[in-house]
């Protein structure tokens, strides 16, 4: 195992900023051209009215597959447009080979209603591990970069979470409604106690840069996908934050979370919000 990641630390040295060109360019080249300009023909539909898929998404993801596989032979791409296709891919997450997270178009209902807050994520992760990450939102023309150990970054300078003010509420991301069961709702409803402060969620990779930067206290999520998730928790944790699922343990990207769970930019935020998640279920 100390070999595998020494290959990988080697691979991240000569080969991290490769991974950012590879970001900049699918989003020149198919991301924003289209924003704010799509037909309706370049808009669908997935499981519902809240889970858009766009030309932009499909593109982009295609051309990061064939970037980042090249750049890392041996590796496997599990995207999110390739796993709506074919469920089965996502197995690769628990697999040996190296993975690469994506998420093309993170925020696609922001995306498509011409709002700047969507980002791409991808992740580099190996049997359950995530190993850096790389948050692009092309809009706002900012990058964030973790890598384990390594810290986190925004632009070039260092993120550091850092607790929160003291008395005041604890503002927090949470799922919108349509992706929780009756169980998680009420589990978030705990968040309607005095000294949170909670709202619906955007871009979640966008949310978790804000934990990261110290702008926002948690998050709170219901759902499981590792491609919205694998990118930021790394950011979050080499900021100085932790991520813990009600069960009291860190959230695995392989999947098997007892859910919801918090990221949070301390541990004594994260604590309180597992509690008032708890006292709500």
């Amino acid at each position: 195992m100390i070999e595998e990641l020494e290959t990988i630390d080697e691979f991240l040295a000569r080969h991290s900023t490769d991974v950012q060109d590879a970001l900049r360019e699918a989003a020149a080249a198919e991301i924003m051209p289209r924003f704010r300009r799509l037909a309706a023909h370049e808009v669908d539909q997935k499981s519902g009215p809240h889970d858009l898929v766009t030309d932009a998404d499909r593109n982009a993801e295609l051309h990061l597959t064939r970037v980042l596989e090249a750049l890392l032979p041996g590796s496997v791409v599990v995207g999110e447009e390739a796993v709506h296709a074919d469920p089965t891919t996502y197995e690769a997450i628990q697999g040996d080979a190296p993975v690469w997270i994506v998420d093309p178009v993170d925020g696609t209902r922001q995306f498509v209603q011409g709002d700047d807050g969507f980002c791409t994520l991808v992740a580099l992760a190996r049997r359950g591990v995530v190993l850096a990450s790389w948050t692009y939102a092309p809009a706002r023309d900012q990058l964030a970069t973790a890598v384990r150990g390594g810290g986190a970054h925004l632009d070039g300078e260092r993120l550091l979470a850092g607790p929160p003010a003291p008395g005041r509420d604890l503002e927090i991301a949470t799922s919108h409604p349509d992706y929780t069961t009756d169980e998680q709702k009420r589990a978030l409803l705990g968040l309607s106690a005095d000294g949170f402060a909670p709202r619906a969620c955007g871009s979640a990779g966008l949310e978790y840069l804000a934990v990261a930067r110290g702008e926002l206290d948690a998050t709170a999520f219901s759902w499981e996908a590792a491609w919205d998730h694998a990118a930021g928790l790394l950011l979050v944790e080499e900021a100085g934050g932790i991520h813990l699922t009600v069960a009291g343990e860190p959230f695995r990207i392989t999947g098997g979370n007892v859910l919801p769970f918090t990221a949070a930019r301390d541990g004594a935020t994260a604590r309180r919000v597992l509690e008032a998640l708890t006292a709500g279920a």
